[in-house]
Formats: structure tokens, C-alpha cells, sequence
């Protein structure tokens, strides 16, 4: 179900969870990895390896946030722009190729799981 082209990822899907969005990227603080929008969750999986040598592994899964426990979330900047998502105690800043894009695929589905 979670596929991408150069890195098998290793979080296993809940029972009826689907896979929206997934995008190779970097979080200010937590550095490079895979993002992943579910329909019931938003992943961060870090990456270890060199692009240079396109020899990248998951490490760690480091963020599993359920789409109820997303507060906000937001697109900032405007030449290099970044995914805003804040959860009750916490904001990650996502540097993805669009944006725009990732705002609206995590609103629509934080509504579907709002109005069940």
C-alpha cells in the first residue's frame, strides 16, 4: 500500500487505511524523509543515505499523527514553500514540492474523518 520509488516504507497500514499523498521531503527540525497523508493519519519516516549515490534507507518513524489531533494547518512562503501543521503541542514546518497541494489533500481529509 505505502509504495515509493526508492524507499520501501516501514509503517504498516491500519485496517481500512488508505494512502492520499506521499512525498520525499525535509522537516525544519527533524531533517529528511518520507511524508505520508493517509486517510486516517498524517507519517513522517525519516531517511538516512546520499542522494548522490541514491542509496537511501527509512530509519525511524518519528512523527504518527491521527488526522483529529491536527489543529491547523497552512501553506508559508512563496519561493520556497513549506507545509504548516500544528497539533496541540507541537508545529512542523514541511519543505514539499507543492504545497498548496498538501494543504488541500490534509484539510479534505481531515473533513471526511470529522464529519463520520
Amino acid at each position: 500500500m505505502f509504495s515509493n520509488k526508492n524507499v520501501p516504507p516501514k509503517v504498516s497500514p491500519n485496517p481500512g487505511e488508505k494512502l492520499i499523498i506521499e512525498e520525499d521531503c525535509s522537516e525544519n527540525k527533524l531533517g529528511s524523509g518520507i511524508l505520508s497523508l493517509t486517510n486516517q493519519r498524517l507519517i513522517f519516516e525519516k531517511t538516512e543515505g546520499q542522494l548522490a549515490t541514491l542509496s537511501k534507507k527509512v530509519g525511524r518513524l518519528v512523527l504518527n499523527v491521527p488526522l483529529d489531533k491536527i489543529r491547523s494547518v497552512k501553506s508559508e512562503g512563496i519561493i520556497i514553500t513549506k507545509v504548516v501543521i500544528s497539533t496541540d503541542d507541537q508545529q512542523y514546518k514541511f519543505s514539499v514540492f507543492s504545497s498548496g497541494k498538501w494543504v488541500k489533500q490534509i484539510q479534505a481529509q481531515i473533513e471526511s474523518v470529522t464529519k463520520k
